[in-house]
This record gives structure tokens, C-alpha cells and sequence, in this order.
């Protein structure tokens, strides 16, 4: 172990583990004004979405559990991921974006992650 390396456990390895996977994800995904990216940020307790253009820097639409839509809403995580994901591509659409590339951003393409995607690809976004 290099000098001043610290050494993480638990929750703390986790997360670094899902931020060295998310840096490398992002040195192939780029987001476009054609094709923006989709990056979805997810804590244990709250799910985000937001379509980004990396050329500009700008997030051209965005949507998340925090939003008062989703919020009062009932049913599981999983369920406010699908809410999240038709209202993100809804905003998108309005936004004029048709088609975006996914980051899933370091984590797995699994449970609410999976269930965000679905849901905007059903609401009409390509990718």
C-alpha cells in the first residue's frame, strides 16, 4: 500500500467502488446536442435522472424522487424509479430530445436502475 493510502470499509468501499466504475464508464459515454446523455444517480433513499449535454455543460431536462409528483406517490423504490423515468423522458421530449445514451453511472444495470431505463424507453425515449 502506497504511503498516505487510506484504507476503506464497508459503505466507503462501496461507494468508491461505484465512483472508480462511473469514471470509467464516463472515458467512453459522451452526451451530444443530438444525442445528450442520460445519467442516473442513485442513493438509498432517492433516485435522480437528468439528460445532459457534455458539449455545453447543460442539463436539458431532469427529474427525480424529490420532485412533488413523485414524492407523495405510493409504492416501493422500484415503483418511484419507473414514476421518475416516464417523467424524465417526458421532460426530455418537451425539450426536443428524441433519442440519448445511457450512464448508468457505476452502478449495475439492475433493479431501480433497470426500472428508470424501462420506463423512459416506454415513454418514448430511444437509446
Amino acid at each position: 500500500m502506497a504511503y498516505g493510502q487510506k484504507i476503506l470499509k464497508g459503505d466507503a468501499y462501496k461507494r468508491a467502488a461505484i465512483k472508480r466504475r462511473h469514471i470509467r464508464i464516463r472515458k467512453r459515454i459522451n452526451g451530444t446536442a443530438e444525442r445528450p446523455r442520460l445519467v442516473v444517480t442513485r442513493s438509498n433513499r432517492h433516485i435522480v435522472a437528468q439528460v445532459i449535454d457534455d458539449l455545453k455543460g447543460h442539463t436539458l431536462a431532469s427529474a427525480s424522487t424529490l420532485d412533488s409528483s413523485v414524492r407523495g406517490g405510493e409504492g416501493d423504490k422500484s415503483t418511484q424509479a419507473k414514476q421518475v423515468g416516464a417523467l424524465v423522458a417526458e421532460r426530455a421530449k418537451a425539450a426536443g430530445v428524441e433519442a440519448v445514451v445511457f450512464d448508468r453511472g457505476g452502478n449495475q444495470y439492475a433493479g431501480r436502475i433497470a426500472a428508470l431505463a424501462d420506463a423512459a424507453r416506454e415513454a418514448g425515449l430511444k437509446f
